[in-house]
């Protein structure tokens, strides 16, 4: 295997992107950058870079461990790089709790329920 691979191939390979063409959007809109810099598709990336992008699954930050250039099953994947991501922020809870076996909410509880939703 070689000593380096292209940007798009890796992020495809490592499956931080569904194919190589969002990738190479992804790239075109700076929103990829190797050892702190906005890098082009075709920037080769190389083992013990830091790669910090900006994906569908929000902010990574990854250090090369690994290169691969094919698509990978997702075991293999995960051993590509090392995964320094702060941790994704906690879901919003969007629904009003209830105790179980409360029965039906009276007329002010589900006015309550409404404004809680922002349903004014």
């Amino acid at each position: 295997m070689s000593d380096s691979v292209r940007v798009d191939r890796f992020l495809c390979a490592s499956r931080l992107f569904k194919s190589r063409t969002l990738a190479q959007a992804a790239c075109e809109a700076n929103h990829v950058r190797v050892n702190g810099e906005p890098v082009r598709s075709s920037h080769l990336l190389r083992v013990g870079d830091e790669l910090r992008a900006f994906s569908p699954r929000g902010p990574i930050i990854w250090e090369v461990l690994k290169l691969a250039d094919k698509r990978l099953g997702p075991p293999q994947a995960r051993e590509l790089y090392a995964d320094h991501s702060p941790p994704p922020p906690p879901k919003e809870e969007r629904v009003a709790v209830r105790a179980r076996g409360a029965g039906r909410p009276t007329k002010a509880e589900r006015r309550a329920t409404e404004r809680f939703r922002g349903e004014d």
